[in-house]
């Protein structure tokens, strides 16, 4: 450790054959946890324009489809308190390889499917080894920095990381427009072996020394006191009902744009690409503001957006002001305010378990995550074929947010 509290990295990484300087040392590290941190986003957002495709060509409603993001949403919620605390215990880096291995698996299955049953099986099978990148990506920053900075560095970590979402929905409408559906998942298996690649290259983060020697029992105790943490509780709750709003918007806004609006797929990547921008900016904003107003300040302020832009995002639904527009205006809003909510959570409910950051990490990834399978569903379950059931969702889910964070999490002063 330095004097400053942060782990010496590039000590760490003096074996390995990139660390020649440090400035590409650390560019290289932001950029494989970056990649890591996409694997959320990249797993999802690249076949959405192929919602009303794959429904086709499978000949079942859409609300079976959107059960494939659902099922998604499970695997990476259950997988992350699986592998939260093997990277406790074994370190971070041989648990992503094996992750990223699972992931390309549960890609090519995907690909090879005949049915929407088949897919909705493998997407488990891919959520589970995609989330291993994200929730053990988050415990490496932990690794490496105190509370406020880490909170910057996941800030700039999703700023670099929004290129996934604002380019995965651009191509994937071009890989179906070239090519096929299928093909769209052959594509991830190639991202999981980039991803591979560059892990293999990274330094274990978490020395042999503070690594967790607990049993499985002593796992599910130990998950039982972290929930027990009412600000760690806040922390999980208001990001998780933020996400179950991100979740409706991703999961309802295929069909909202293509199908009701009669957007061209091609184009819809452009709509979603929009919200991507807003976000990476307020991600942008908050790695620069963190340092001086404290994240529990900003994630106040991002839970009060979140709520105000979801309840006109209901009502637009509702009563279709403004057409599209005035449906894709306070969506631009309320997806931006990740860069405020996601990031300030993750740090505060971290920073209490330093020595448990990968199963802390774990509860918080799991409730974001884990909303979204509720949302994603409802989606299905009271579609009417107009955007109004996916407005109301995000509605609730804003005012949610707000709730948990003003209730549960009070400020406290910067470190």
């Amino acid at each position: 450790m330095n004097k400053t509290g942060k782990l010496d990295i590039h000590k760490t990484m003096s074996a390995s054959p990139i660390a020649k300087d440090a400035g590409r040392v650390d560019l290289f590290v932001l950029v494989v946890l970056s990649a890591l941190m996409a694997f959320a986003s990249i797993s999802t957002d690249t076949y959405l324009p192929a919602f009303p495709t794959i429904s086709a060509a499978f000949q079942v409603d859409p609300g079976r489809i959107q059960l494939t993001l659902s099922s998604y949403l499970i695997g990476f919620s259950v997988g992350q308190l699986i592998w939260g605390p093997i990277g406790d215990r074994y370190g971070r880096r041989k648990p992503i390889a094996v992750g990223m291995i699972l992931f390309m698996i549960g890609s090519g299955g995907c690909a090879l499917s005949g049915t929407a049953e088949q897919m909705i099986g493998w997407r488990v099978i891919q959520a589970l080894g995609a989330c291993s990148g994200p929730v053990l990506a988050r415990a490496m920053v932990r690794d490496l920095y105190a509370r406020e900075r880490s909170a910057q560095m996941l800030s700039t970590l999703m700023l670099v990381m929004g290129v996934a979402p604002l380019l995965g929905p651009l191509l994937g409408g071009q890989i179906l427009a070239l090519w096929s559906w299928q093909a769209i998942f052959w594509c991830l298996v190639g991202f999981g072996i980039l991803a591979l690649i560059g892990v293999l290259a990274l330094p274990e983060t978490l020395a042999a020394s503070r690594r967790s020697a607990q049993g499985l029992a002593e796992v599910w105790i130990n998950y039982l006191t972290l929930v027990r943490n009412p600000r760690l509780l806040g922390y999980a709750a208001a990001g998780g009902f933020y996400y179950g709003g991100a979740y409706a918007y991703i999961a309802g806004t295929p069909f909202a744009y293509i199908d009701y609006y009669h957007v061209p797929p091609q184009a819809y990547g452009l709509l979603f690409g929009l919200n991507i921008v807003g976000m990476m900016g307020a991600n942008f904003l908050n790695s620069r503001l963190v340092m001086r107003l404290g994240s529990d300040r900003i994630f106040h302020f991002g839970a009060g957006i979140a709520a105000l832009s979801g309840v006109m995002t209901a009502l637009d639904a509702r009563f279709g002001w403004g057409g599209l527009v005035g449906l894709v205006l306070p969506l631009f809003f309320f997806f931006s305010v990740s860069g405020f909510i996601v990031a300030n959570s993750v740090a505060g409910a971290l920073a209490a378990f330093p020595r448990n950051a990968g199963a802390a990490s774990a509860v918080v990834g799991a409730t974001h995550y884990g909303s979204g399978i509720f949302s994603a569903a409802a989606l299905g379950w009271f579609a009417d074929g107009t955007p109004w059931t996916m407005g109301w969702i995000i509605g609730v889910t804003g005012l949610g947010s707000l709730g948990a964070a003003l209730f549960l999490v009070r400020p406290v002063r910067t470190e």
